[in-house]
């Protein structure tokens, strides 16, 4: 009997936290690695791991999924090998859903061109601190409908400047959902360290100038936002 899984390409941080995510919607999850990766990070006993080569023909995938109730994530970290495993996988399975993950616009635009139902962006955060958000029940659900909704919804980093009104304001101050319609998700100061955004130990932090936020809201309003307080970073 074919089964409705997720097969999940890339054996990383980012790989492991869409695992554990989306463990209670399929009835099974197979972490797919590259011998590469292998030595890289710890493993989880949670999943099956299996090894794969960019060459594979995928002849057991249709053996035992359900091409057409499953889900595909493609994250390796290596772009162009991402990008041939998407084309890869499209070419053998029309019916797939895919997912692919990647860290700037051209290569979401390549991802797309090579068959990816939906490319997710990723900002230049760590895999640690996307752990840390998708504990939270509502980050968890803005997540779920980006992946697998009809959905507009994307996530951008905005940096502050000098020039708007929010630098030197507390953290629990900011009404930016009910004024341009987003929602901030964390902070990234200047030395590269993040929180949480509703952590309750830097409610009381004051926005500096260089500081970045890990927004979501739809393309429009992202905009708009963007031209008040910052600059867009890929």
């Amino acid at each position: 009997m074919k089964n409705r899984v997720a097969l999940i390409f890339g054996y990383n941080d980012y790989a492991l936290e869409i695992a554990k995510n989306i463990v209670d919607s399929y009835n099974k999850i197979y972490i797919y690695s590259l011998q590469s990766e292998q030595d890289t990070v710890k493993n989880s006993s949670e999943f099956e791991i299996r090894s794969f080569d960019l060459s594979d023909k995928w002849d057991d995938i249709n053996e035992f999924v359900d091409i057409k109730h499953s889900i595909a994530f493609c994250v390796l970290e290596d772009n162009a090998e991402n990008i041939f495993l998407t084309i890869s996988l499209r070419s053998s399975f029309p019916d797939l859903n895919i997912i692919a993950l990647s860290n700037n616009k051209e290569t979401a635009n390549k991802l797309q061109m090579a068959g990816a139902n939906r490319v997710i962006p990723l900002v230049q955060t760590t895999a640690e601190m996307i752990a840390e958000m998708m504990e939270k029940p509502i980050v968890k659900e803005v997540f779920h409908n980006i992946l697998f909704e009809n959905s507009t919804l994307k996530i951008a980093q905005i940096r502050i400047n000098g020039t708007n009104s929010y630098i030197g304001k507390e953290i629990i101050e900011l009404d930016w959902d009910k004024k341009y319609g987003v929602i901030a998700l964390s902070i990234m100061y200047e030395n590269m360290r993040n929180e949480f955004i509703y952590s309750s130990i830097i409610k009381h932090y004051r926005v500096k100038e260089g500081d970045s936020f890990v927004i979501v809201g739809y393309e429009i309003d992202i905009k708009e936002f963007e031209k008040i307080v910052g600059s867009e970073c890929d």
